[in-house]
Parts: structure tokens; C-alpha cells; sequence
């Protein structure tokens, strides 16, 4: 009897050439313009070297007045100079291994399996990706409170269950002192991604709208005009005493930036002949060298591995803010 394996389902080369069934694109936080991929990023993803650099210049100092003209020769103006900064980005380079034995394959070998495990291969990917966006702004907020006297969060949530009020929970005037760390800057946020825990309190407030998608249907949530994202991956924390809180992050278009790279074999399959007491083992690998970068933000730190874990993303030590305040497009709210 012959026995299906990976290999005869796969075709390696077609496999990857397919476009995601879901990819980053597709998600809520890139189609709101929080994350937005470009050329370059893409560019320096597939550059050699863990952590690519991306100068910038500073603005010009509106704080130093102009010079006041006059017809003395005598009298040499001086030149204001302008300066440069970097953006340092690190590299997530990743893979995953997914096996299957020959046989589980003979014994339940259900139709289009090939389909079945693209879909499930790029769901983890965009789950992934997800994951360490939100991990991301988490060391950003570390970061901020720890270095720059948390002058991107507003946290009004109670450590107990007991002190919680409707002062600790969503509101609008809670959003708005958010929104108004950013000073004049306010309006440069045009999404804003919470737990569904906080959703709740929005939708009993009567405080979403919605909006058409692509196909004409209002289904777009929005809060003042903000897109809502929804996603119980937000993080939530438990308080010091009881109860939880639970962070909303604010983003401005474009707060970050993504690139994806191409590794030197981004799929391949693996078989082990004496896998499963030499029923046969095929392992599907697939990986991802990618850039996931904070505007105004260099990666710091030095992590375990090549690579920030999940984890390592959501230290304070993991991030430093190198822009002032209101041009990074990020505020975050603490509430219960």
C-alpha cells in the first residue's frame, strides 16, 4: 500500500509563490494605517546583518528665535545647524516546524489538505505577527514610564476591585487626557485598539458608530471618529490587591512600520524515515525574516537569542524613545 506524505500534497515552490490565505495585510491593525509596509523596510529586512538603521533628520528648532536683520557689517549671523538621529530596528528572523506522520495520514487524510495546512500555517503567522506588535507597544509603554515619566499613558485604574469606580473605567474624558498627552498633536491618532472587555464598555456607553467597509457595509466599528480594533490579545494585567486592568493603546497612522525579508529557504520540507518507530515522520518548516519598528523608537538591549522574544519585546530595556514626545503617534490608556 502507498502511503501519502507531505510531499506528495506539497509542491514546495508553489506552496510559497501562493499568496497568504492571511497575512499581516489583512489584519485590522494594517488596514487602519497603524502599521504600514514599505520598500524600504522590505529592503532592509533582506539586507545582511541583525538590526538595520534608519537615520533621520531632526527638526529644525522653532524654540531659537530668527535673526533680526540689520544694516551693521560688523554684525555676522550665525548659522543654525541641523543634526541627525537613528531609528535602530532588530530583526525578528522565525521559523516553525509543523509535522505530520504517515500514519495519522492514512488513517484520516481529509480532502484539500494542502489548503487546510496553508490556511493554518499563515493563521499562525498573522497571529504571530499580532502578538509581537502588542508586545511591542507594551515595551513601549515599559519603557515610557520607566525613562520619560510616562508622558505617553494615562493610568487611572484601581489596584482592587473594591476602589474601582466610573472613574477608573473607559470614558470619554479618560480617552481625551489619552489623546491630549500628545499636546496639540491630538488629532494625529485615527485608531484605537482595546480588549473587548473595554469594547463592552464602549458599546453600553451607545458610544460606537459605524462605518462602511469595502463592500458597503456598516460594519467598521468607530469611537470619535477613531476606528476601533478589537482584540483580546490587548493586554491584561491583574491589579496589586484584586481585579484587572486592561491597556487601550492609541495609534496615529503609520506608528509602525513593517518590512518583510526572504529567507534563504522559506519553506522546506523535512523527512525522518524513523519517526514514529519508523512509521515515518514529514515536517513542514516555514520562516519569516521580518521588521515590526515603533516610529521614533531604537531596539535596545541585547536579547537571549538572535532575535526578541515575545517576552524580551515587552521589556522596558528592550526600547528608547529618540524623537520628542508629540511626533510619536502612540498614547496609551490604563482603565479598568
Amino acid at each position: 500500500m502507498a502511503t501519502t506524505q507531505l510531499a506528495d500534497i506539497i509542491d514546495v515552490t508553489v506552496f510559497q509563490d501562493l499568496p497568504a490565505v492571511n497575512s499581516p495585510e489583512l489584519t485590522a491593525f494594517y488596514q487602519s494605517g497603524v502599521v504600514v509596509r514599505t520598500p524600504l523596510l522590505d529592503a532592509l529586512a533582506n539586507a545582511a546583518g541583525k538590526t538595520a538603521e534608519l537615520p533621520f533628520w531632526n527638526d529644525i528648532d522653532a524654540a531659537i528665535e530668527a535673526n533680526l536683520s540689520s544694516d551693521d557689517p560688523a554684525v555676522v549671523a550665525a548659522a543654525q545647524k541641523l543634526t541627525q538621529a537613528e531609528q535602530i530596528s532588530r530583526k525578528a528572523m522565525l521559523n516553525k516546524g509543523l509535522s505530520a506522520s504517515d500514519l495519522a495520514a492514512e488513517l484520516a487524510m481529509g480532502a484539500n489538505a494542502m489548503t487546510h495546512i496553508r490556511n493554518r500555517v499563515d493563521t499562525y503567522w498573522m497571529r504571530q505577527w499580532q502578538r509581537r506588535l502588542i508586545a511591542s507597544c507594551d515595551g513601549i509603554l515599559a519603557d515610557n514610564v520607566a525613562n520619560d515619566s510616562g508622558d505617553m499613558v494615562v493610568d487611572v485604574a484601581s489596584e482592587s476591585i473594591a476602589g474601582q469606580s466610573v472613574s477608573t473605567k473607559f470614558s470619554r474624558s479618560n480617552f481625551t487626557s489619552a489623546a491630549f498627552t500628545l499636546g496639540d498633536a491630538f488629532t494625529n491618532t485615527g485608531a484605537i485598539a482595546v480588549h473587548s472587555q473595554v469594547y463592552k464598555q464602549m458599546v453600553d456607553a451607545d458610544d460606537i458608530d459605524f462605518i462602511p467597509d469595502s463592500q458597503g457595509q456598516m460594519t467598521i466599528p468607530t469611537y470619535m471618529g477613531k476606528r476601533v480594533i478589537v482584540d483580546d490579545g490587548m493586554t491584561v494585567t491583574a491589579g496589586s490587591t484584586d481585579g484587572f486592568k486592561y491597556t487601550t493603546v492609541l495609534f496615529g497612522a503609520g506608528a509602525f512600520g513593517y518590512g518583510e525579508g526572504t529567507p534563504e529557504y522559506p519553506v522546506e520540507l523535512q523527512r525522518a524515515e524513523s519517526g514514529g518507530n519508523g512509521g515515518g515522520i514529514s515536517t513542514l518548516w516555514t520562516r519569516k525574516t521580518q521588521i515590526l519598528h515603533p516610529f521614533g523608537f531604537k531596539s535596545t538591549g541585547t536579547p537571549s537569542g538572535d532575535s526578541f522574544s515575545i517576552a524580551e519585546l515587552k521589556l522596558a530595556a528592550s526600547w528608547d524613545r529618540v524623537v520628542d514626545r508629540k511626533l510619536v503617534p502612540l498614547a496609551f490608556l490604563i482603565t479598568n
